[in-house]
């Protein structure tokens, strides 16, 4: 009987040690517009915490599936899911950072300077502008040597909020595009070559002369891929930057889902091609995950800032912090 009794106290002692390792551990997959910032945050944690948590940098669509599915922890996405589809799988989501993409190009000889406007931009996207000395460019450039070149553009390959991002913005600025080809996470291109990834697009941008991709403005930094300026609502040419995106976001309107747009925001500082980019988890969530999970977010919310600024990404306002923490401490 005694030596029943220390087994099955042993095997008790030895699940509570599982239990609590398990809880130590968080696995997520999604979205490339912000490994770069999570794989710093993730980092940082688990040499302050010791908990670890493993990010697949997958893409939006591929994070959505997972987590729809139960076999991560949360997914990671730029594009935010409609009311519909979280109450369908018994989701909740909230933002973490805004960010901007940049209009990546390879141009010989112009290493910085090219002004774009949404419209010809679209059409490029459209297949309607081919080359680099089209007129529609050559007057937006007068100053510039635009070679008689053909305008190779780069798109995601994989299911990626970074293309819902910018697919909502050729919509809001091409009834063509709105029409013939629409937005999402994935969209059937009428031109151009895939790469998988925002990894993927700035290397055959990079590789590539005369190519034209949408890319992660901390990818661009990163990497030093030239970018054109982008004429915004309001008529200025603005690059992509920390103000530029404040200057965006701060028109967002914030629903009590966090489904945000604010793509081709009013205001002469902002930056057109902008958005939040979100966490995803299942209401359900084991409790002790969840609490982990929490405990997790508080720390970046308070800590990451300064990360965040680094890597180009614009940190949240204090307020939507406090009431996305409050939403997700309700779970």
């Amino acid at each position: 009987m005694k030596r029943a009794l220390k087994l099955a106290l042993v095997i008790a002692i030895v699940l509570s040690f599982t239990t609590a390792y398990a809880a130590e551990i968080l696995n997520g997959a999604g979205a490339t517009f912000p490994y770069p910032l999570y794989s710093k945050w993730f980092y940082n944690y688990e040499k302050q915490t010791g908990v670890k948590i493993n990010y697949q940098s997958i893409g939006s669509g591929g994070g959505i599936q997972q987590i729809e599915a139960g076999t991560v922890d949360f997914g990671a996405s730029d594009a935010p899911l409609p009311k519909e589809e979280l109450d369908k799988h018994g989701l909740f989501q909230f933002p973490t950072v805004a960010g901007s993409e940049a209009i990546a190009y390879n141009l010989p000889g112009i290493p910085t300077g090219l002004k774009l406007t949404p419209e010809v931009i679209a059409d490029m996207y459209l297949g309607k502008i081919t080359k680099w000395n089209d007129q529609r460019i050559k007057e937006l450039n007068p100053n510039l040597n635009l070679p008689d070149m053909p305008v190779i553009v780069v798109h995601r390959s994989d299911g990626s909020g970074t293309t819902n991002i910018f697919t909502w913005f050729l919509g809001d600025v091409s009834s063509e595009w709105k029409t013939k080809v629409g937005s999402g996470t994935s969209v059937k291109w009428p031109v151009g070559i895939g790469g998988k990834g925002n990894e993927g697009v700035a290397g055959l941008v990079k590789q590539t002369a005369g190519a034209v991709g949408y890319v992660e403005l901390a990818y661009v930094i990163e990497t030093k891929m030239t970018h054109a300026l982008v004429r915004n609502r309001d008529g200025h040419y603005l690059y992509p930057s920390i103000e530029t995106t404040v200057a965006a976001a701060s028109n967002a309107n914030v629903p009590p889902d966090f489904y945000v747009k604010f793509t081709y925001s009013k205001g002469k500082n902002s930056y057109p091609i902008a958005g939040f980019t979100y966490y995803i988890v299942r209401k359900n969530m084991d409790r002790n995950k969840l609490s982990t999970f929490i405990k997790f977010v508080e720390w970046a919310y308070k800590h990451g800032n300064a990360d965040a600024k680094a890597l180009d990404y614009v940190p949240m306002p204090d307020s939507l912090k406090h009431k996305a923490l409050t939403a997700l401490k309700k779970l």
